[in-house]
């Protein structure tokens, strides 16, 4: 595994490797939400239809941008950021293939999605996780994210988070 990295850029959210780790990430995520409170994984229509529903244009210049991160070349994991309003964004769908998880994919991803959210024009940063995503809570809580006030209605959401982005120039660059 020596000499194996994470490159992170930006990738149009119709491309063949974005569409794989949008189905990754959504499948796996609605099936913890199943197996903890329905005890079976999702049914198979309704993952095509919630995964064809959320393209992800939203993710797109101008006001959004989706990243992908490759561990050795291979799409490993994701992160997307949308403006809210002008100064917020929101941080969504940061996922790492789960073979590939603890080689520090999760923050450079996350590093570069606040990057993003600077370039375009934000001064905050905010997201929704569920209580299930215990790991996600830590890695956000680990980076500096408060959990704060709801800033949605989303039904699935159960924490907030919510980060002040420093100017570019004061961002710390040994990550």
């Amino acid at each position: 595994m020596a000499g194996m990295t994470w490159t992170i850029a930006p990738e149009p959210y119709g491309s063949p490797a974005a569409a794989a780790l949008w189905r990754a990430y959504y499948t796996e995520v609605s099936d913890r939400w199943y197996l903890l409170h329905e005890g079976h994984r999702t049914d198979a229509e309704e993952l095509e239809r919630e995964v064809a529903a959320r393209s992800g244009a939203e993710l797109a210049p101008p006001r959004g941008q989706l990243l992908v991160g490759r561990y050795d070349g291979m799409p490993a994991g994701s992160a997307g950021v949308r403006l809210l309003d002008p100064d917020t964004a929101e941080l969504t769908r940061v996922f790492v293939l789960p073979e590939l998880r603890g080689r520090g994919g999760a923050p450079l991803l996350v590093a570069a999605a606040e990057e993003a959210a600077r370039a375009l024009g934000a001064r905050r940063i905010v997201l929704d996780t569920r209580g299930d995503l215990v790991e996600a809570r830590a890695l956000y809580a680990r980076l500096g994210y408060t959990e704060t006030a709801p800033h949605n209605t989303d039904p699935y959401a159960e924490h907030w988070f919510r980060k002040e982005l420093l100017p570019a120039r004061a961002v710390n660059r040994s990550l």
